[in-house]
């Protein structure tokens, strides 16, 4: 149960990470600071209930696509935020394509570097026993 509860608090960091860098980049993309954590749980959840379902697809019909399934759950995340949410707002093809990327790629980062600051404590635990 910790494992999991970790598991979603580093992915809603990562996710935020990963749209504030692409609001602070991007002219197009706007999070507005009200909404900013309304957003994060959102996308957050909406990527979490469609990565396993694009994942399959995938598998499924286009086997070649299977690396780029995290960045069709992004898309897709961002797609269902804006319909749902007026705190998200995408301007542009550029902003959509530029930000779909830099989403993904901000969130993965924040997902390599979080855990090192984050459980940094339960991971040298780990290591001394």
């Amino acid at each position: 149960m910790l494992r999991f509860l970790a598991a979603v608090v580093l992915r809603l960091l990562a996710n935020a990470a990963g749209l504030a860098i692409a609001a602070w980049l991007l002219d197009g993309f706007t999070v507005t600071a009200a909404a900013f954590i309304t957003v994060v749980v959102i996308f957050t959840l909406i990527e979490v209930v469609l990565d396993p379902l694009v994942l399959k697809m995938s598998i499924q019909y286009a086997p070649v696509l299977r690396g780029g399934v995290a960045l069709v759950t992004t898309l897709l995340g961002l797609i269902v935020v804006t319909l749902v949410s007026d705190g998200l707002t995408i301007e542009g093809l550029t902003a959509w394509v530029v930000g779909t990327l830099i989403v993904w790629l901000g969130g993965v980062l924040a997902a390599l570097i979080l855990p090192l600051f984050l459980f940094k404590k339960t991971m040298s635990q780990r290591r001394a026993s």
